[in-house]
């Protein structure tokens, strides 16, 4: 008997002497491929075991316990990753926890649902417009699962269904991206607008523009009801736009068949918008601008055009300093139709996660609103700095280190990392 229990406990002893972690490192010298550690951490989550997101600590390293599948699964997606016992990352865990260092540990429990609001395909199987999306690529590049969704889908209620929502390079005002004076006779164009006029007739809307202003205000109530929205590029500013001009029509005679209400401009409702005040609407409607939101007259070149990450807190502001990890404070600009924001015009309550201050604008901004959360990103593709209409999709296989990427990624696991509180 006594032999058997020496020989129980000598087991138990060697199961917990053994006992280790994958440590997946994120340094910029490290890490082979920063992006697709994002689609381990999300896999592993989606196995039922928890992840721990080492904020400020290599890089913003993830980690969690060692299963012969999951170092089997970092060495086919070509993602550098360490092994070290349970007694190791306990001491990792008790060096974050020192209030004199900005670190911290934030348990991800379980893989957010994401949707992505995007245009469907025509009969031939092709997206009617020619550009693509950033957002999409990384989650394919990544290997996390998505959802796409669109106007339809959002007016029945679809969105509950989802904890994370990205809007697509989406025009909110109704204005079909302001591509009149370059693209209005091209094939692509007529048969977007001849598409979203059909769809709004079929849900009952006699403008495009009512039925964006009606999707904008359901994704209003998801956000505050305890949902996650990344938006980027057009997608930011014309939400805000939107919503400001409720009431008015903004849409001139080439989008719409009528007129410009000419009192628009002069009665835009700042209290609905999430994050921007005080802009003015850009009427020419052969201007590819919608308002004076976006930072357009930059005084910069591609080879000085950098934005910086703030550093947070980690302790006391986890939530931003999870949007901004990264293995470089500095990241290389990019433009867009929406690059970046005029600092003016940014509310006060919202956060601002990145910026060029040599130019005073903003490029990456975060808030609240009811009990979730949207984040705005300027610029359409952050390795690609003149993305133009029927450019060729980025190859995320010659940038798996990229900065840029690395921040949308941080927006997608962000909601793994709080239980959310849905209204009812």
């Amino acid at each position: 008997m006594k032999t058997l229990v020496i020989s129980v406990l000598f087991s138990l002893v060697s199961i917990f002497c053994h006992a280790s972690y994958i440590v997946i490192p994120m340094e910029h010298d490290v890490q082979k491929n920063h992006l697709k550690a994002y689609g381990i951490a999300y896999w592993v989550l989606d196995s039922g075991v928890e992840v721990y997101w080492l904020l400020n600590y290599r890089g913003g390293a993830f980690a969690f316990k060692n299963v012969p599948i999951f170092e089997k699964e970092c060495k086919t997606r070509g993602v550098s990753y360490e092994v070290i016992p349970n007694a190791q990352f306990a001491q990792i865990r008790q060096q974050i926890a020192d209030p004199e260092i900005n670190q911290d540990v934030i348990k991800l429990e379980k893989p957010p649902k994401i949707a992505v609001y995007t245009p469907d395909f025509n009969s031939r199987g092709e997206r009617i417009q020619p550009w693509d999306d950033a957002v999409t690529l990384v989650l394919t590049y990544a290997e996390i699962p998505y959802e796409t969704i669109y106007d339809r889908e959002v007016l029945e209620d679809k969105l509950a269904q989802y904890d994370w929502l990205h809007l697509h390079h989406e025009d909110f005002t109704g204005q079909y991206g302001k591509f009149y004076m370059s693209h209005g006779r091209k094939p692509w164009y007529k048969a977007n607008q001849q598409k979203m006029e059909a769809l709004a007739k079929s849900l009952n809307f006699n403008k495009v523009s009512m039925l964006k202003l009606s999707v904008v205000k359901r994704i209003r109530e998801y956000v505050e009801g305890g949902g996650f929205m990344f938006a980027m590029c057009s997608a930011t500013d014309t939400y805000d736009i939107a919503l400001a001009a409720e009431g008015y029509d903004i849409c001139d005679n080439i989008y719409d068949g009528d007129p410009q209400d000419p009192d628009a401009t002069n009665n835009l409702n700042f209290d609905k918008t999430f994050a921007f005040k005080g802009f003015k609407l850009v009427t020419n409607p052969l201007e590819y601008e919608y308002s004076s939101i976006d930072h357009r007259r930059r005084k910069v070149t591609p080879k000085t055009d950098y934005f910086t990450l703030f550093d947070f807190s980690a302790k006391w502001d986890p939530i931003p300093t999870m949007l901004t990890q990264n293995h470089t404070r500095t990241v290389k600009g990019f433009m867009g139709q929406t690059t970046a924001y005029h600092k003016s015009l940014i509310k006060s309550d919202v956060l601002v996660l990145g910026e060029n201050n040599s130019v005073n604008e903003a490029r990456y901004i975060h808030g609240t609103y009811g009990y979730g959360t949207w984040t705005f990103y300027g610029g359409h593709d952050p390795e690609d700095y003149k993305h133009y209409v029927g450019d060729p999709e980025t190859d995320l296989n010659l940038h798996p280190n990229s900065p840029g990427y690395r921040l949308i990624l941080n927006n997608i696991l962000f909601p793994a990392a709080k239980k959310k509180k849905r209204k009812t």
